[in-house]
């Protein structure tokens, strides 16, 4: 089986890489790279990790991913296709004080805020056909649409992801270890998982999984498995009105149906029921 790198490469000598991905299932292992990314959603929903923050995407979301953030987007094969549009960059990928210059000072905070993540609030029209028309433009022209895709960035409104406590990247080994973690969690959150059988997938003992999982995350392992699992319950009280609150809880992967509510107001502060009415 081919081992892949936890630090993905982009072509050396291109200033802006534009990436169309259309496919079953996006690249769902946990991996960083040193250029920055844009991310448009154009099909498919699921769950998503950047940085120690775990949260669910679908078609319109817009996400800035900060230069060796460690992230990974694991969509539901059985929405069918999925399709992903993406803008790799530097801030040094048209020299290195191009940025600095006076023009494009407003710039300063989406790059500061784009290091622990972002999701833009609102889904802005004009703004998804900017990155929907870089496909099939000439060099020159995807210069010129990059700064207004940029400039139209920087007026949205925006949720920072990550912690600032995060601000770090992984290294090559240790990247592996929490990507094969972080891959089973995504794919096995339904079933009962013991601290003992993810450890094992770290190859460590409990005890120094849990020291391991928690300097890196700013949060437990039982914390982390419990993010996803009731993000996957969010996405099925609002989407699935014919499951019940009960059906739903487990097959989100709690045991009972009491410690599923409670549980849920604790993070979300509100039950179950409350969110289906809202949704």
């Amino acid at each position: 089986m081919k081992v892949l790198p936890f630090k993905i490469p982009k072509p050396e000598n291109a200033t802006l890489v534009v990436q169309q991905d259309r496919v079953p299932v996006f690249y769902d292992k946990l991996h960083q790279h040193r250029e920055i990314q844009i991310s448009l959603i154009k099909k498919g929903e699921g769950s998503f990790i950047i940085g120690d923050y775990v949260g669910e995407f679908g078609k319109g979301d817009i996400f800035i991913i900060g230069a060796n953030l460690p992230h990974v987007f694991h969509n539901d094969p059985d929405e069918g296709e999925a399709h992903m549009i993406s803008l790799f960059f530097t801030k040094a990928s048209y020299g290195d004080h191009f940025f600095k210059l006076q023009e494009f000072k407003r710039l300063d905070p989406l790059f500061q805020a784009s290091a622990l993540g972002i999701k833009l609030d609102t889904e802005s029209g004009k703004l998804i056909e900017l990155i929907e028309s870089m496909i099939h433009k000439s060099k020159l022209n995807r210069f010129i649409s990059f700064i207004q895709i940029l400039q139209a960035i920087s007026k949205e409104g925006m949720t920072p992801l990550s912690s600032a406590i995060h601000n770090k990247s992984y290294g090559e080994e240790e990247g592996k270890r929490m990507r094969d973690v972080f891959a089973f969690s995504l794919s096995n959150f339904d079933q009962n998982i013991s601290l003992d059988q993810v450890a094992g997938i770290a190859h460590m003992t409990p005890n120094a999984f849990c020291r391991f999982f928690k300097q890196r995350t700013n949060k437990t392992y039982v914390n982390f498995l419990l993010d996803i699992r009731i993000g996957n319950a969010c996405k099925l009280l609002s989407k699935k009105t014919d499951l019940s609150i009960a059906e739903i809880s487990y097959t989100s992967g709690f045991n009972n149906l009491t410690n599923f509510n409670r549980k849920f107001k604790s993070i979300k502060g509100i039950t179950p029921s409350e969110f289906r009415k809202k949704a």
